[in-house]
């Protein structure tokens, strides 16, 4: 079944210049890039994302985190998209991702872990309007 699924390569990812490398192994595990733009997170944006975190003691450093610099917005396309792209991804803290995952390779630590994936195609969804509003 074809799927879509929300991806944001994280303002680290866009400074240490790994935009390009990640993009091909999207492409390489046969997902499409429907939409792609580089932007800058509104604090409204964030806001809504990360609502479920809303009162956690982590929330501000992440809201601050995602809105520090430019991003990559995606949507992506494929048959099981979803599940897909949190393979390549790894584990959501970089020290557990396995080498050859995107996370595994590129990220450095759990506050600034490279990239974000929808964890369900009802996720992938309310992300999708969140960042590319009709």
């Amino acid at each position: 079944m074809v799927q879509k699924t929300y991806l944001m390569l994280k303002p680290d990812a866009v400074a240490n210049r790994h935009v390009g490398e990640i993009i091909a192994r999207i492409e390489r595990a046969g997902l499409v890039i429907e939409r792609l733009e580089l932007a800058n997170v509104t604090p409204e944006q964030a806001a809504a994302n990360y609502a479920e975190h809303e009162g956690k003691p982590f929330y501000e450093g992440l809201v601050a985190y995602i809105t520090s610099g430019p991003v990559v917005k995606m949507v992506v396309s494929g048959p099981d998209a979803v599940p897909i792209a949190r393979k390549l991804m790894g584990a959501t803290n970089p020290r557990d991702a396995a080498p050859g995952t995107i996370r595994g390779d590129f990220g450095l630590v759990m506050d600034a872990n490279v990239i974000h994936g929808s964890d369900s195609p009802e996720s992938a969804e309310r992300e999708i309007a969140i960042f590319f509003p009709v």
